[in-house]
């Protein structure tokens, strides 16, 4: 497990040290929260993947080492994730103790006492007895202060191991932190080699938030890209496993979606070498500081923006939602 202050030490040029301890990072390696919760560096997302898909990559994932998976009530798959997390441990493989996961507070659920009562939902769909983290997964304006403070009732009575929020901007995590009884361990934000969020990570290492990062390839658009490209062929790697191989030696949590097999043992072959400083300045200079395309087409800061359930409600999964 690594200090994330040596981490950002390690970003502002002081890596000698990091950089030999960062090539020895693998999949099961951990960064701690600021609550000392160990939180792997290293995940499966499952956005986009429909219930009976989603079963069968969990638990795929697991199997190949994966100890990490990421979901969110307004994806529609909380119900897949949760019958492949079984499946998972009911061969005996791995304990309920050994796997991460994560779901995230949908918009149309903000509010103290309807995030309460909507949480009921995710643990039923999810097969789960606590989470590891939950997540507010879009700062509706107006409530997600109200929300916070049911995650940190949740957080209290032991129903969550950690907290955070998704897709806050640094002025909004001000708001939340002025009245935060429980600080965030985590924001998990867009990430990858066009948006690389510098001031929402120096104000996380500032204030000992975990950065976790969504989109690592940027829908598939960086994967194209020369310099990633160049550095690929010098280590010869992937593009993909170039860019997520930034994204952990950067310090930024990563959780690449794929639902094909090969591709998750791929995705994750990427603890066998190390960029050096070159390289790492390359990939930051592709900083563009801009989303991806979709990103901004939606409302994301109201409560009638459920974008997940509208378009992702996946047939055998709609009964679920219901509560």
């Amino acid at each position: 497990m690594l200090n994330p202050h040596r981490e950002q030490e390690y970003r502002n040029g002081d890596n000698k040290w990091e950089a030999m301890i960062l090539a020895q990072l693998d999949l099961t390696s951990t960064i701690q929260l600021n609550n000392g919760v160990a939180m792997p560096r290293f995940g499966l997302g499952v956005w986009q993947t429909d219930n009976t898909t989603a079963a069968a990559s969990v638990t795929a994932a697991i199997r190949h080492g994966y100890r990490m998976i990421d979901t969110a009530k307004q994806y529609g798959n909380e119900a897949g994730v949760g019958r492949g997390l079984a499946a998972a441990f009911a061969d005996g493989s791995v304990r309920r103790q050994d796997v991460f996961v994560t779901s995230k507070v949908m918009n149309g659920d903000h509010g103290y006492e309807r995030t309460l009562a909507k949480f009921e939902g995710t643990m039923r769909r999810l097969q789960l007895d606590y989470l590891d983290l939950y997540l507010i997964h879009w700062p509706v304006d107006g409530l997600y202060v109200a929300t916070w403070r049911a995650l940190e009732k949740l957080y209290r009575d032991g129903r969550v191991r950690a907290i955070g929020v998704s897709n806050f901007d640094v002025q909004r995590l001000q708001v939340l932190m002025r009245s935060a009884t429980v600080q965030p361990a985590v924001n998990q934000v867009e990430f990858n080699p066009v948006m690389q969020e510098h001031e929402m990570r120096d104000f996380a290492a500032a204030h000992n938030i975990v950065v976790e990062g969504w989109s690592p390839l940027g829908g598939g658009q960086a994967l194209s890209n020369p310099v990633v490209g160049l550095i690929a062929q010098k280590h010869h790697k992937s593009a993909a496993q170039i860019i997520l191989r930034y994204d952990v030696q950067s310090g930024v949590v990563t959780i690449p979606k794929t639902v094909h097999e090969q591709r998750m043992v791929e995705n994750a072959d990427i603890f066998d070498f190390a960029l050096d400083e070159q390289d790492m300045q390359a990939i930051a200079g592709l900083d563009q500081n801009r989303h991806s395309l979709w990103y901004d087409a939606f409302g994301w800061y109201g409560t009638d923006t459920d974008y997940g359930m509208a378009t992702q409600k996946w047939p055998d999964s709609a009964p679920d939602y219901d509560d």
